[in-house]
């Protein structure tokens, strides 16, 4: 379980997060929704370890991460980014096997397990025979694949993904929140498509102006009303086969 207590953090300019509050639940898959600039990334960053909260705290599993080791909170918590690319010509598993570098007690040298857990990975991505393509050769869709086992291949207790599906085709969207949610990883996921966020997240959590709007069920929280509140955009929300769904209005 990921627990987030009253967690704030202000720029020179401007507070990016204001007392957020929020509960991960173990092995759900929870979505981090809000328009841009809402603090979704800072938050992220804040969970990883990346950014010191001014205020509040973090904690996986009852385990307060303030003062944890960088290497104890790498091996417990991976962090999937928005532009998680690299120029080098690597192979697939060269890619992968990066994810178990904070499983090194002193320099790199992998071993049996370390291999174990990215072929383990490989599979759970559909991404086995790809081993030895060199990642330049890839898809943007196979590369978010690669990167979502690399995560994996960490072995964490809780997954971070920052808009994972943003320039993926709809295919693609699919299928990587699809196996997501088949590796039943405590996971929480920015994401920007309201629709897919029904789709496959158990609980949202809606932040605007770095402050938490609404959290909750999807079906109950993305509510016509929240929608124009914080997104500022007319929206229609009904039922259709037990299953929410969002269409938008052009602006006049």
């Amino acid at each position: 379980m990921l627990e987030i207590t009253g967690v704030s953090w202000t720029v020179p300019a401007a507070r990016i997060l204001d007392h957020v509050t929020c509960t991960v639940p173990a092995g759900s898959l929870v979505g981090l929704l809000g328009p841009n600039g809402s603090g979704k990334t800072t938050l992220l960053r804040a969970v990883a370890g990346l950014v010191r909260p001014d205020t509040g705290g973090v904690s996986i599993t009852g385990d307060p991460t303030a003062g944890m080791r960088r290497f104890t909170l790498a091996r417990r918590v991976a962090l999937l980014a928005q532009h998680a690319e690299t120029d080098l010509d690597l192979t697939v598993r060269d890619v992968v096997l990066l994810g178990r570098i904070p499983h090194c007690r002193s320099r790199w040298s992998d071993t049996d397990a370390d291999h174990a857990a990215v072929d383990q990975a490989l599979d759970r991505v559909d991404m086995a025979g790809f081993a030895s393509r060199k990642w330049l050769t890839l898809s943007g869709g196979e590369r978010q694949r690669a990167q979502l086992a690399r995560a994996l291949a960490q072995e964490p207790e809780l997954l971070l993904l920052d808009e994972p599906i943003n320039h993926l085709d709809i295919g693609h969207q699919l299928q990587l929140l699809s196996l997501v949610r088949r590796a039943k990883v405590t996971t929480l996921a920015a994401l920007h498509d309201l629709n897919l966020a029904v789709m496959f997240c158990s609980t949202v959590v809606v932040l605007h102006h770095g402050r938490v709007a609404a959290a909750g069920p999807p079906g109950r929280v993305l509510t016509a009303g929240l929608l124009a509140d914080v997104y500022g955009v007319d929206a229609d929300v009904r039922e259709h086969d037990g299953r929410t769904v969002i269409s938008f209005r052009p602006p006049s």
